[in-house]
């Protein structure tokens, strides 16, 4: 039999309604488009994964699914853990100064971290979370146990 299969993420791609409205927010935030990247789509380098922007109704119709609105909840977030609570605050008051929705403020959680929530203008949520439990390497990725 052959190797197994190796699951991993390369790739993250929101689906948005305004390309042009949506890569702004994103280069505000910090985020550098690759020169990848043309009218229809974007991409940046998010640390070893790649976020993508691709137009809603295109990347239904790349899937071969219904392009129905999208929920105000999708059941799914992206997380950016930071170094420390204050770091956490940073973010979150950035994220909110270049436009982003505050949907959950930073606070102390059940699981002994320091997270909250803001949503992009599409509605899709980010985390931004410290987590004493995983650590982040020298780049900033995070070291699971």
């Amino acid at each position: 039999m052959g190797r197994p299969v190796k699951p991993r993420i390369n790739l993250v791609t929101l689906g948005v309604t305004s390309m042009e409205r949506s890569r702004a927010f994103y280069e505000r935030l910090g985020f550098t488009a690759s020169s990848a990247s043309n009218a229809e789509v974007t991409f940046f380098d998010a640390n070893g994964i790649v976020l993508g922007l691709f137009s809603h109704e295109a990347l239904a119709k790349d899937a071969k699914v219904p392009a129905t609105p999208p929920p105000q909840f999708r059941g799914a977030s992206l997380a950016w853990n930071a170094e420390s609570e204050i770091a956490v605050d940073v973010i979150m008051d950035h994220a909110r100064t270049v436009g982003a929705l505050i949907m959950k403020p930073a606070e102390k959680v059940s699981w002994g971290g320091y997270s909250g929530y803001f949503a992009d203008p599409d509605g899709h949520l980010w985390e931004v979370a410290h987590n004493p439990l995983f650590p982040l390497d020298p780049s900033g990725r995070l070291e699971l146990p």
